[in-house]
């Protein structure tokens, strides 16, 4: 009998009357009275080896937006790439999916650098499927900022990490939404998830150079190698 993966996580994500600054500090005081998410995992699960750094976010929503804040500890902040829709995986990035229908197809990807350097895609489902990236997307409202706690690219000190702000327009989002209602009403519910991918580094003539194999840390685990399996993704209802 195939093993059966555990429920996913739960966050309820509070209304508030808006809008948010984005600026990538977490700093509003509507950012105070949000619960964090649990920390994020292995994307094996919690039976894997348990994340060196932290990482955890929040989420918060009013009649225009989708606001994500995520807080990434990291005592060495480095990115390189700084072209929109890059291949943002290929360093250490933040991620954001979105199936507000739960079909598991025409979900939204997001990706994120310490650089604010972003890349937007439309999946028309997984690609174990036989689905295709869309790229680019890009939704037109869109806000993203980063912060970072320290200084970026310089090997020669250590950092308290970098943090994200966003905010996803529900106009924009209206095209994954099947039959669905955009804003949401308070007790709907959207399947996303939320990732960090971290790659182990050296330092060579004084920069930062990446190092061979990644580590996916995620919100809601997914029990194999592959945040595109949308059937196991966290649960988020929207409160009132």
């Amino acid at each position: 009998m195939p093993q059966q993966t555990p429920e996913p996580p739960r966050y309820v994500c509070q209304r508030i009357d808006g809008p948010l600054p984005i600026d990538g500090t977490l700093s509003h005081p509507a950012w105070a009275d949000a619960p964090w998410t649990s920390d994020f995992v292995d994307i094996l699960g919690p039976s894997a080896a348990t994340p060196r750094f932290r990482t955890r976010a929040k989420l918060l929503w009013d009649d225009e937006f989708l606001y994500v804040g995520a807080e990434l500890e990291e005592p060495h902040v480095w990115a390189t790439l700084t072209e929109h829709n890059s291949m943002l995986f290929v360093e250490n990035n933040f991620e954001l999916f979105i199936d507000p229908d739960g079909d598991g197809e025409n979900y939204y990807e997001f990706e994120i650098n310490c650089l604010g350097t972003t890349w937007e895609l439309t999946l028309t489902k997984p690609y174990a499927l036989g689905g295709e990236a869309i790229d680019p997307t890009n939704l037109p409202g869109l806000r993203a900022a980063v912060f970072v706690d320290g200084t970026a690219n310089d090997p020669g000190d250590e950092d308290r990490g970098w943090s994200v702000e966003l905010a996803l327009p529900w106009k924009a989002l209206t095209s994954y939404h099947s039959g669905g209602t955009t804003p949401p009403r308070a007790g709907d519910e959207w399947r996303m998830n939320l990732m960090r991918i971290e790659w182990p580094h050296e330092v060579v003539d004084g920069q930062y150079r990446k190092g061979e194999g990644e580590d996916f840390w995620v919100w809601s685990p997914q029990y194999q190698p592959t945040m595109h399996a949308p059937g196991t993704w966290g649960v988020v209802e929207f409160g009132r």
